[in-house]
């Protein structure tokens, strides 16, 4: 990066919230190291950053809490990564209006937290909320067990304010959950990853909280026995708010002792509302379970519902990328190659046979068998590149 533009980002976010060197290793996806990474305060100084960037074609990536940030293809070239978490203010919250105006480098656990102190909150459960933030959550869509009854981050999102690519700040939607003038345009964000702006703030819709909130599981020794009740209790007039069907390392990773065993799964099937009403609901799944073979049906601990979240990823180690390099000497090859080809002996004048695990192969034995044998016959056991490789060798240099 240029040093001008450097000290043009460092006037703007100040000094020290212009990170480089060792602390950008929290920021490197994909073995891409950013050329900086910037750390701005308000909305003023991202639309500044923005419009620095876009003038020395410096590609931007938007820093929510980092969950989402293997997704997609990376950067073509290295940029600057805009980490949004000192904007992570709840701007506004009207518990009438049963909604909130919340700064997009708010995590999901604080904007939660602060929400239910006023007996509220957002129906929107992502993986990792401790880490997660809204505006992050918004890019991403991501969501949690809930989708089931409340649907994704569009349904919940009526109002939005972004920072476009030339550094200009653009807002959409209202503060109202009745708000039908003009076009949706908050929703055109969920979901875009950062390719249309860097989402700075949003209005979201929020719900009181329920009196209770219970979550069940059942377990099956069958895939399709499962299958079979999660169908009949969708049909039935239960309404769940989560619906979900774990093998058994999900269901390990969930901590259910009882689902455990080769060929057992289990239906997690959540409720919310007026306790009576939660009571008889789960009563009644245990009765419609029964019927297809559902036994050891219990209530999980609370603590259950961030993990359910994300149990098919923690059921398994996190994967890891392992490359093997074979380096090819074709001058060994070729000597190696002369004497298996003269019935040379070995160290003790005995002849040494090519094993499959001591054999080196030479690069003419990657070659095509005309340009092998070609290549073997003309020079003397010696391999040599033909002019063109992607054709077969005729003896005739390529002009």
């Amino acid at each position: 990066m240029d040093i001008a533009v450097l000290d043009k980002l460092r006037a703007v976010v100040g000094p020290t919230n212009v990170l480089g060197t060792v602390e950008l290793a929290p920021y490197v996806v994909e073995g891409r190291t950013p050329e900086a990474a910037l750390v701005p305060g308000s909305v003023d100084e991202v639309r500044a950053v923005v419009e620095i960037a876009a003038g020395a074609g410096i590609p931007i990536v938007p820093w929510g809490g980092g969950t989402a940030a293997a997704v997609g293809i990376p950067t073509p070239q290295p940029g600057i990564v805009l980490d949004l978490k000192r904007l992570g203010q709840l701007v506004e919250h009207e518990p009438g209006d049963l909604t909130a105006t919340v700064e997009a480098g708010m995590t999901m656990a604080a904007l939660q937290s602060a929400l239910r102190a006023r007996g509220q909150w957002l129906s929107l459960d992502p993986p990792d909320p401790e880490q997660a933030t809204i505006g992050g959550v918004i890019a991403a869509n991501a969501s949690g067990p809930r989708r089931h009854l409340y649907g994704t981050a569009r349904d919940l999102l009526i109002g939005v304010t972004v920072v476009t690519g030339d550094g200009v700040v653009v807002r959409g939607g209202g503060k109202v959950v009745k708000n039908v003038a003009g076009y949706d345009l908050p929703k055109l964000f969920v979901g875009s990853h950062g390719t249309l702006g860097v989402i700075v703030s949003v209005t979201v819709k929020l719900r009181p909280l329920p009196d209770d909130e219970r979550l069940v599981a059942v377990v099956f020794d069958r895939l399709k026995d499962a299958g079979a009740a999660a169908r009949a209790v969708v049909a039935s007039d239960l309404i769940p708010n989560a619906l979900e069907i774990l093998d058994a390392e999900a269901a390990r990773a969930l901590g259910l002792q009882s689902a455990e065993g080769p060929g057992r799964y289990t239906l997690v099937v959540g409720f919310d509302g007026v306790r009576e009403q939660v009571e008889w609901q789960c009563s009644e799944l245990g009765r419609i379970a029964a019927q297809f073979g559902g036994h050891a049906a219990g209530a999980l601990p609370a603590d259950a519902w961030p993990r359910l979240a994300s149990a098919s990823r923690d059921a398994f180690d996190a994967p890891a990328a392992v490359m093997g390099l074979v380096v090819l000497s074709p001058r060994r090859s070729s000597r190696a190659r002369t004497r298996r080809a003269s019935g040379g002996s070995g160290a003790h004048g005995a002849a040494t046979p090519a094993s499959a695990s001591s054999r080196r192969l030479s690069p003419a034995a990657l070659l095509p068998s005309p340009v092998r044998s070609r290549a073997s016959s003309t020079s003397g056991g010696r391999w040599r590149r033909p002019p063109v490789a992607t054709r077969p060798w005729t003896g005739r240099r390529s002009q």
